[in-house]
């Protein structure tokens, strides 16, 4: 079997996570469900000043529970014994500080709650979230948070994506959201912040890399939007066929940025052998991708086609013989007709999708040719 990062160890469940505003109610429930069934539970509160106010707290909320505390400012021997007694199941409640973050296996402790949520960094929410669920059994995370009012928007961000990534194996992209949320550095210069959390890290490098190939050749950067090819036929990986939403992402952003056919054909190859034969809509998907290939070694930076006819947008530099584009219109003056010095438009009945593809494909043949047969 091949193992690579993202996949977890046999036998573990994701740890089901929820962000919620302190409540009793809540925090008795979550302690009960984890009690009754012989669990242990982690009550993490970064504030050593206040860390006895809150574990009185917890004891009055759940009287049942055997509460006791562990905190880096205690002495060695006694912070030794706490979590001995806590591994050996002589209490159920540890109320701690994130010194517990590294170094802790129980797998009898299942359920985690995090007061003050906001407080801590997002990596720091998923390496404490992973002290739970160590087991067989289902694990739970509580996330508590403040008020809106009292939260940043940084906070707030970080809350959303611990959430929403609760299944095994997300730690990249958990980093990636950080990275996007805190920002990051200037990569070419001194600078602690720079404008990547503007515009997200992969785009970022995009435009870094075409730049620095720019500059490469002797040449300025441009401003480049991406060429948009639209057919109006539905183009996509079905849930059925890739089930993984993250895989699914992960393979979209392979074949947007795949930079030759060849690189598109292995791609295709790799998806049959893992997932079997295409369906008709990821078919589509990378026939359009082969599409822009062909639109972007011929200058052109829009294409779109329907049912009754579509247009070209070109590049202010087309890689197209102009003669080639005159014979084609004056064959066909019907048909095509120019818009302006950018706009080629196309009219046609072309109600058929495949019928549709055919032209397109067609027409850049007869475009990229050196004269329109």
């Amino acid at each position: 079997d091949l193992s690579i990062i993202a996949t977890p160890p046999a036998h573990r469940h994701a740890i089901k996570t929820f962000v919620t505003k302190w409540d009793d109610a809540i925090i008795r429930e979550a302690c009960q469900r984890e009690l009754t069934r012989g669990g242990q539970v982690y009550f993490l509160h970064n504030e050593v000043q206040s860390i006895d106010r809150i574990a009185r707290t917890l004891e009055e909320i759940v009287p049942e529970a055997t509460v006791r505390i562990a905190h880096g400012q205690m002495r060695e021997k006694e912070l030794e014994d706490v979590m001995l007694d806590f591994y050996h199941q002589r209490f159920n409640v540890l109320v701690c500080t994130t010194i517990i973050e590294s170094g802790i296996d129980v797998p009898t402790a299942n359920t985690i709650l995090i007061h003050r949520a906001d407080k801590l960094g997002l990596a720091q929410l998923h390496q404490l979230r992973g002290r739970v669920g160590r087991s067989h059994h289902r694990a739970y995370a509580y996330l508590l948070k403040p008020p809106k009012s009292v939260m940043t928007k940084d906070a707030a961000k970080r809350l959303d994506a611990i959430a929403s990534l609760e299944d095994l194996g997300v730690g990249f992209t958990l980093a990636t959201h950080d990275l996007e949320i805190r920002g990051a550095g200037e990569l070419l210069g001194e600078e602690q912040s720079g404008e990547i959390q503007e515009i997200g890290f992969t785009l970022y490098n995009e435009l870094l890399d075409r730049a620095v190939k720019a500059l490469k050749s002797g040449h300025m950067p441009e401003d480049e939007a991406p060429i948009e090819v639209s057919l109006n036929i539905p183009a996509l990986l079905p849930a059925d066929y890739l089930a993984d939403v993250h895989h699914r992402l992960i393979m979209y952003k392979r074949i947007a940025s795949a930079m030759t056919s060849e690189a598109l054909k292995e791609l295709r190859v790799e998806l049959i052998d893992r997932f079997g034969l295409l369906p008709e809509y990821a078919k589509n998907l990378f026939l359009l991708s082969e599409i822009k290939l062909r639109c972007e070694g011929l200058g052109i930076k829009k294409l779109e086609a329907g049912a009754a006819g579509g247009h070209i947008v070109f590049t202010q530099q087309p890689k197209i013989d102009p003669i080639t584009l005159i014979e084609l219109i004056q064959k066909k003056p019907t048909v095509y007709q120019l818009d302006g010095q950018e706009v080629m438009r196309f009219k046609c009945e072309l109600s058929d999708p495949e019928q549709r593809i055919s032209f397109v494909e067609n027409l850049l043949g007869l475009l990229s040719s050196p004269t329109a047969s």
